[in-house]
């Protein structure tokens, strides 16, 4: 086993140097055999690691990738700083994460002491992932649900993995859920409708206005940024962080899949449906070209979506533990069940939740969700 860093900016392997195509293409040697998993766009997995990417304006990283004997990449880890962590709470904490290793426990201990080494040196005191690469990306090992493809955006692993990674010293430190729903069959209990129409006066729900972009994305992470602010290990979005994954999802993303909730005319809430890319991309093994772009944007414009998730949602902290808070998450979620169903969604995603989220895990199950996938967070004092 060999483990070497990955070069900066992408540069080639020379001087005992990995490439990021080795790094991005460790999944295929692991999961290959695997019904479930879904090949990510390699061109989307560069990008998100390019230099430019706004994550890394407040994120410090280095990755590393895991040789066999025969010189094949069949692993791979990252550890990071986010400064906007330390900032929002005074703690020298380094991130693990993109965790993959085959299922021998020598990979899993050489690349977690890899990535603890570098935090040392760095004089951070404890180690919490995974993250790719921050609390608003993909987070978390899927410790239950193996049995069904992932969602976009979500992640898959191996069933060994949480046993491995309690094996290098780690500990789970926090669970987060995903909820599927049928979309064609729930219904909004009456009693939340009469909440609604009770306290939510002046309520009116809209689809995002496409000619003032960067205002309603703005908004939109206004919003969030406040709903969120008290969540478990929360970090705010930056401006451009927010503005390039709005865009980004627009570019896939029927307007009316996107609802933005006013009172009296000030934004309060939104939410948005984001078509499962995953659904569609199952046959392209990672590779856009050469028609691989024409298929993809053809069955995301034209064809039916099949299934959808709700990857961001917020309601005004104002509302938390106020009756108006239910009211306005079920007018959110139900103004999404007539374009949903028009455009072919059968089933829906709401993820992630925190498993200890009493609120919102109570709204999703009174419509009929059911929990379909378990992931966790891990720590470890170094």
């Amino acid at each position: 086993m060999q483990i070497r860093p990955l070069a900066p900016k992408g540069a080639g392997r020379g001087a005992g140097n990995a490439t990021l195509d080795d790094f991005v293409r460790v999944p295929w040697a692991l999961y290959r055999d695997d019904p479930h998993w879904i090949a990510p766009l390699r061109f989307e997995r560069k990008d998100a690691l390019s230099p430019k990417a706004p994550v890394f304006d407040h994120v410090q990283w280095q990755g590393w990738v895991a040789y066999d004997q025969a010189g094949a990449p069949v692993g791979r880890i990252t550890a990071q700083i986010d400064s906007l962590y330390e900032e929002r709470y005074g703690e020298f904490v380094g991130f693990f994460g993109m965790l993959e290793a085959p299922d021998d426990q020598a990979y899993f201990d050489a690349l977690f002491e890899t990535a603890k080494g570098w935090l040392r040196e760095r004089a951070r005191t404890r180690v919490l992932g995974p993250f790719n690469l921050n609390v608003n990306q993909e987070v978390g090992v899927l410790v239950d649900g193996f049995d069904s493809p992932p969602y976009f955006m979500m992640g898959h692993h191996r069933p060994y993995y949480g046993t491995r990674i309690e094996a290098a010293g780690f500990a789970g430190t926090q669970d987060m859920l995903a909820y599927e729903i049928d979309t064609e069959r729930y219904v909004v209990p009456p009693v939340h409708e009469r909440l609604r129409k009770r306290y939510l006066k002046g309520l009116t729900l809209r689809s995002i206005d496409k000619r003032k972009l960067d205002d309603e994305l703005e908004l939109m992470r206004d919003i969030f940024n406040d709903a969120w602010s008290e969540n478990w290990g929360f970090v705010p979005f930056t401006e451009e962080e927010f503005r390039t994954v709005g865009k980004e999802m627009l570019m896939i993303t029927p307007a009316d899949f996107l609802r933005i909730a006013e009172i009296d005319g000030r934004g309060v809430a939104f939410i948005v449906l984001l078509p499962n890319v995953n659904a569609h991309i199952a046959d392209l093994d990672g590779a856009l070209l050469p028609f691989g772009w024409a298929k993809l944007l053809w069955r995301l414009k034209r064809g039916p979506l099949r299934s959808a998730r709700v990857p961001l949602m917020g309601v005004r902290s104002e509302f938390h533990h106020t009756r108006l808070g239910p009211g306005l998450s079920f007018a959110l979620i139900h103004s999404l069940k007539e374009p949903a169903i028009a455009r072919g969604v059968a089933r829906s995603e709401l993820s992630w939740i925190l498993e200890s989220n009493d609120g919102m895990r109570s709204i999703i199950e009174s419509i009929g969700g059911r929990v379909s996938k378990r992931y966790r967070m891990y720590s470890c004092d170094l």
